[in-house]
């Protein structure tokens, strides 16, 4: 028996190989697949099944094709519909996989197809239980994402809460507890770093396996949701209808352009140029109006919360090497209209005389003998509204990255705008977004919060109500 738990840290997602006596299957594999089909050939295994949990919201799921190259079975959880071939299968339906034993146990709640697949040793002893969004180290799926008609957020936390008594609770303590996700994703709000552990720990740590009543868990589960990121449904709509051929993506994206035709290329398509560059590289010189989203952090999912139309023509800057890895993580969350990188980097730009643009960047202690002389700067805090309210500067203004897209319009483009998120990288998406939309005097603090903290400007540990932006 062979279990493999292939862990993305960028996405914060498991996918699983599972390989017995010379068959395999996946569970909610990603969407490049030749990685799976690799470890197939490697073990001299067929892949048989691809399990999913549920229509993935936060990635976009890599089943179609690799049915297509595998020739193994797509199966999904009761209730699920598709508009390509699949297995829909029972609440209890099993599937040998070599030995192993995989059985269905239908746990709706985060969304009505959810399921979980319990997998038996050749002996038929329960062994772990693949949870898909279910239930999370330390965690549960938030039910917010796949409401239908007149049920509301609280019906489907009911909902949950009843798969988890009946269909996993019940299982022995010793089994372990495979999810789909980890800390860094949005699918929960409370997940741990650690990616697997024992049903029997959970059910001593984890904050909603110990609520002693249905209602209180709806209330401590659907307390503090934040709203979802606008990608998710559309990524969920992809998953259930289909999409275009990684490989398709792939040669479409993998385009290179002198800075002539990357130029020409950008005006005429419309493109948005996104420079995935470390934040202070990028500081010191980039493309007018690119916008920095760098491969070093949660790349794809900040260009899903960023850039609202997944048809989007891109155009990229990269590192030497690195645009495989970014074509690749676009396509992920399903940005699939990548069009070309420029051909040399930044370094060929400059090379052919074009106009490069900059952005100010300046330590925390500079930062701090600026307040000291004007304790009225416009200083934009872009973290995530939790982190701000367990602590922040005094007097700093909450904006968070998340919702730039709305709070741009407060923006007075004549004023200068100082800002910072928790270490660095958020805060340079922000001050390039904000560059590229007209706002010429922004300056990021490089280290974010985190340097901040070692200086003697005031801070306040404890929520207080969002300020108003100055103008």
């Amino acid at each position: 028996m062979n279990i493999e738990q292939i862990y993305t840290g960028c996405l914060a997602e498991a996918a699983y190989y599972i390989e017995s006596n010379g068959e395999a299957a996946i569970i909610d594999p990603l969407r490049e697949v030749e990685p799976y089909l690799k470890k197939a050939v490697k073990d001299k295994a067929k892949i048989k099944y691809i399990f999913e949990t549920h229509f993935h919201a936060d990635f976009v799921s890599g089943h179609i094709d690799l049915a297509e190259k595998s020739g193994a079975d797509i199966v999904y959880g009761p209730t699920a519909a598709t508009s390509f071939k699949s297995h829909i299968a029972k609440d209890g339906e099993q599937f040998k996989v070599g030995d192993l034993t995989i059985t269905t146990l239908h746990t709706p709640g985060h969304t009505p197809e959810s399921t979980t697949y319990l997998l038996a040793d050749k002996d038929g002893k329960a062994y772990c239980i693949f949870t898909g969004d279910t239930l999370f180290i330390g965690d549960v799926g938030r039910p917010d994402l796949a409401q239908q008609g007149s049920l509301t957020v609280e019906d489907m936390a009911g909902t949950l809460y009843d798969s988890l008594q009946n269909k996993i609770l019940t299982l022995p303590d010793d089994v372990l507890v495979y999810p789909a996700h980890g800390a860094g994703s949005a699918c929960g709000k409370n997940m741990s770093k650690e990616t697997f552990d024992t049903l029997g720990h959970q059910k001593e740590v984890n904050y909603a396996l110990k609520a002693k009543t249905k209602e209180q868990f709806i209330k401590e589960v659907t307390d503090g949701i934040l709203p979802p990121p606008q990608y998710f449904a559309k990524n969920a709509a992809m998953n259930k209808e289909g999409y275009e051929s990684f490989d398709d993506v792939y040669e479409k994206g993998l385009n290179p352009l002198s800075p002539d035709e990357f130029e020409a290329t950008a005006n005429h398509s419309g493109a948005v140029i996104v420079d995935t560059r470390d934040p202070q590289v990028f500081a010191k010189g980039f493309i007018p109006s690119s916008v920095n989203i760098g491969l070093n952090g949660q790349f794809a999912p900040w260009v899903g919360a960023l850039i609202t139309d997944l048809k989007q023509a891109l155009l990229l800057i990269v590192e030497e090497g690195k645009e495989e890895e970014a074509i690749t993580r676009l396509s992920r969350v399903g940005y699939d209209n990548t069009i070309g990188y420029l051909d040399g980097g930044i370094d060929a730009w400059k090379a052919s005389g074009k106009d490069i643009d900059t952005i100010t960047s300046i330590s925390a202690e500079a930062f701090e003998d600026i307040v000291n002389e004007n304790p009225d700067v416009n200083a934009l805090d872009v973290r995530k509204p939790g982190e701000y309210e367990a602590e922040h500067l005094a007097n700093t203004l909450t904006r968070p990255l998340d919702y730039i897209n709305d709070w741009t319009k407060e923006i007075d483009t004549k004023q200068t705008y100082y800002i910072h998120c928790a270490g660095g990288y958020r805060s340079m998406i922000a001050a390039s977004i904000l560059k590229a939309r007209g706002v010429d005097h922004v300056i990021d603090i490089a280290g974010g919060y985190g340097a901040i903290k070692s200086t003697g400007l005031k801070r306040t540990d404890f929520a207080c109500p969002s300020k108003a932006m100055k103008s």
